[in-house]
């Protein structure tokens, strides 16, 4: 089977869908979005190392990837003590609720091929609802 290529847009939903699983939330539940400052006061954040694992790309595809989401807002990025952390915002988490649908319509071989050996992830099951 060839490899198939995928872009940084694909790497980014799976990076916004890493960071969105961290705070064990469903982005899909009615009142949301009233409630999520509250949700966001002290949100969980995780490494470049952990993105970079969640994309499993290559160090500069996974800059390129945070470098992209810190840009539109969707992620901040702190560096303490020379380690990246990295934390949704609540931009993000609107954003990725709003496309995934949309992700996974478009990309749906690419989606596929990167979970084939895991299975899909729990974002794109309850995106399918």
């Amino acid at each position: 089977m060839a490899r198939v290529y995928k872009d940084y847009k694909i790497y980014c939903c799976f990076a916004l869908n890493r960071l969105v699983s961290e705070l064990d939330i469903d982005i899909y539940q009615p009142g949301l979005d009233e409630r999520l400052d509250e949700v966001l006061e002290n949100p969980p954040t995780v490494s470049k190392e952990e993105i970079k694992h969640e994309i499993r790309s290559n160090h500069f595809m996974t800059n390129k990837v945070i470098e992209k989401l810190e840009e539109d807002g969707l992620v901040e990025v702190k560096v303490v003590d020379g380690k990246y952390r990295i934390r949704i915002t609540r931009e993000g988490v609107l954003y990725i609720r709003k496309y995934n649908q949309f992700f996974l319509n478009i990309y749906q071989e690419q989606i596929r091929d990167h979970y084939r050996y895991g299975g899909m992830p729990h974002w794109a099951r309850d995106a399918e609802k």
